[in-house]
């Protein structure tokens, strides 16, 4: 896979008509992306039905009920990267969101497509209204150095948080955030 025209940050909206087509280009990110070591919730074997699953079940019900904004990066109509604004807070963080899943596929990186994302979804938390961002990443892992040149503020490690992708190891995690005002 390789970018050969401009590419394209929108938000994810899909018509019923070709809701299937689009789950499963999420689903081959998602899946070339934890192929390749992406510690995103899942751990080895991942299958096309388990990345086309996680799309249907768990994120596109919060894209038809707002609770979630999704972008992805497009390039002649392919789906390359993606990104996720979780805005299912408690009531006493209405001005809060997390942002997860960013997720670029392998063959297309170091092309500055996760920046543009990182950019986007800021944007749509201003316009949902919240004003602090949070997340969490891998420690050491290609993303933190991305989210620390974006602004985002180191709160601390969690040792142990998850498995690898491909072993029963245990990684840790960093917290993060930013204050978008």
């Amino acid at each position: 896979m390789t970018v050969t025209s401009t590419i394209r940050i929108e938000r994810w909206a899909p018509e019923p008509r070709v809701l299937g087509k689009e789950i499963a280009m999420l689903g081959e990110v998602l899946r070339a992306c934890v192929q390749a070591g992406a510690s995103v919730s899942f751990i080895l074997p991942f299958s096309h039905d388990d990345a086309n699953s996680f799309w249907r079940s768990k994120v596109f019900p919060g894209v038809e009920s707002g609770l979630c904004r999704v972008l992805v990066a497009r390039s002649e109509g392919r789906i390359l990267g993606t990104v996720q604004l979780d805005l299912a807070t408690p009531p006493n963080q209405p001005h809060r969101a997390e942002v997860r899943k960013l997720l670029v596929h392998p063959n297309v990186r170091r092309q500055g497509i996760a920046r543009a994302l990182m950019v986007e979804i800021e944007q749509q938390a201003r316009e949902a209204g919240r004003d602090l961002l949070t997340l969490d990443t891998t420690t050491g892992g290609f993303a933190e150095s991305l989210y620390r040149s974006l602004g985002y503020v180191t709160v601390g490690v969690i040792p142990r948080y998850s498995l690898k992708v491909d072993s029963p190891a245990l990684d840790p995690t960093t917290v993060m955030y930013k204050s978008l005002v």
